[in-house]
Order: C-alpha cells, then sequence, then structure tokens
C-alpha cells in the first residue's frame, strides 16, 4: 500500500528556516519589535512569526518593520483562559474562549491555523492534558519541541503526546519552536520548511500543509520514498530512530542516514535524527494508506 506523507513534491523548493513562536514587549518579551527582529535576522532565519499574548500583531504592523530576507508572518499567542494555543497567519484578533474548541473553530472561520503550544510544560507536565488533545478537532499541529520550557518546570519535549495522538488516526505535524522572551531563549528549536514560493503565503502554505521538519540542530539533507521504501540523509545527525505507533522503536542505525522499508502492522512511521549533545530533527510523519 503506498504511504501518505508531506514530502512528495520538494523540487523547485527553497528550505527556510524560522521560528513561529516569538515574544516581544508587547506582552511578557524583555525587547522591543525591532530588537527581536534583527536577532533572528543576524543568525541567518528565512522567516519569523509575532506571537505576542492575545495580542494580534497584524501584517500591516510588519511590513513597517525592516527585516531584509527574513519573511515576517502575523501571528497571536491564545492565552488567556486556557492551554495556549498558537494562531498562525491570523488576518483579526481571535478573542480567548475557556472552550477552546470555539477558538479553533473560530481561527478556521477566519484565517489561518492552531498549533497547540508546550504541552508537557508546569510541574505535572500537563499544561495541556492529552484528553483535551484527543478531544479537540481542527488543530493541524502541536509544539513537539519548546526551547523555553528548558528553563521552566515540566518538559521541552512533547513526542509522547504525538505519538498517542498519531496512533489514534490524528494527522498532526510537529513543530519546534523557540517560544523566545529573553536573548537566551533564541535558536533553540526551529522549523525547516521546503517553500515554493518565498513570501507570507508561500511559507503558511509549506507549514500548513506540512512540507517542513523540526529541528534543534540537526539538517536533514534528503527525503526519498519509493512505495514502502523511506530513505533519510542528513547532514550531522550521529543515530536515527525510526517510530511506530505507540512511540515503538522499529529501526535504530548509527549513522548520518537510514534506509527503511516500512513493516507490516504499522500505522505510520516518523524519524528523529540524533545530534552532537541535545540537537535533533523530527520528520513529520508517514502514514500508511
Amino acid at each position: 500500500m503506498p504511504l501518505e506523507h508531506p514530502y512528495s513534491d520538494l523540487s523547485g523548493g527553497t528550505w527556510l528556516r524560522g521560528n513561529l513562536h516569538t515574544h516581544t514587549t508587547a506582552s511578557d518579551g524583555s525587547r522591543p519589535l525591532n530588537e527581536v527582529v534583527n536577532d533572528y535576522v543576524g543568525r541567518g532565519y528565512g522567516y519569523l512569526m509575532l506571537s505576542d499574548h492575545d495580542i494580534y500583531t497584524s501584517q500591516e504592523e510588519l511590513d513597517a518593520v525592516e527585516s531584509g530576507e527574513m519573511i515576517l508572518i502575523p501571528g497571536n499567542e491564545i492565552s488567556r483562559g486556557g492551554p495556549h494555543m498558537l494562531h498562525v497567519y491570523p488576518d483579526r484578533l481571535v478573542e480567548p474562549n475557556e472552550d477552546r474548541q470555539k477558538v479553533i473553530d473560530d481561527v478556521i472561520a477566519t484565517r489561518g491555523f492552531v498549533i497547540v503550544n508546550h504541552p508537557n510544560w508546569t510541574t505535572r507536565f500537563n499544561h495541556c492534558p492529552i484528553e483535551k488533545m484527543e478531544e479537540w478537532q481542527g488543530y493541524i499541529g502541536m509544539e513537539v519541541y519548546n526551547g523555553v520550557i528548558c528553563r521552566l518546570d515540566g518538559s521541552p519535549y512533547a513526542t509522547n503526546k504525538w505519538d498517542i495522538l498519531l496512533a489514534a488516526g490524528r494527522r498532526i505535524w510537529g513543530f519546534a519552536n523557540d517560544d523566545s522572551h529573553q536573548p537566551q531563549d533564541v535558536e533553540l528549536g526551529w522549523n525547516v520548511a521546503c517553500v515554493k514560493e518565498r513570501s507570507v503565503t508561500g511559507v503558511v502554505k509549506a507549514l500548513e500543509s506540512g512540507r517542513f521538519y523540526g529541528s534543534t540542530g540537526v539538517t536533514i539533507t534528503s527525503i526519498e520514498v519509493d512505495g514502502l521504501d523511506i530513505r533519510i540523509e542528513t547532514e550531522n545527525a550521529q543515530r536515527i530512530v525510526a517510530l511506530r505507533q505507540i512511540g515503538k522503536r522499529i529501526a535504530t542505525v548509527d549513522s548520518n542516514s537510514i534506509e527503511l522499508t516500512v513493516p507490516k502492522g504499522a500505522a505510520y512511521v516518523r524519524f528523529e535524527c540524533w545530534g552532537q549533545g541535545e540537537s535533533f530533527a523530527w520528520t513529520q510523519p508517514f502514514w500508511v494508506a
């Protein structure tokens, strides 16, 4: 049976890395907008979304900011009243509502998409309970890595909840973001997207369709699929692990590349590429059709 995955058409694209979770002094960040933007520009980022808490940062505001070739994306972190969510590419403010399904529905009715933020934040690793994530419909992704949680209670990683959702048949993308509030929070996690058109809509389309991978330092150089055979090549991974439901490891190689034939009984396969220190890359899932 064929595999369904977001990497079927990578030809003609440019790989850009970016962050979707960024704060300024407009909410609880420590630096003003221009200073934050200049920091990411200086690090060679291809795109950046501003996501201050319960504040709509518009395209008009961003167009007035000098960012060189780095693409600025409007955004909002919906925070008040419940688990936090990113509204990516809004055209207006969607008000917080304790009923987060109502928030998701409001986003779908306007423009953009929703990502669930740092599910394993807080002392009980439960900022966003898996029961809620199983209940909600219409969000397209979740943060499998959130950098700022490295210095807060909980875990920056949430691949456990990702695998639970994927095993239940949910088509959820995995994102890696800084959640930057201070200078020390920058360049912790990013999303490398294959962008067909170098514009705001081009980046948003790549992310919405899953044509990206999350990273904290490992660079994926090739993703190839032929029937049930998958080959992943990286620039700097030292180990690559293939996983199926529910987080079960089905192959491990100590190499910068892996070739895998999806085994019988797998509903999906995803890959974690492990580099030096605490550097990783996470592919999106490959589903058995």
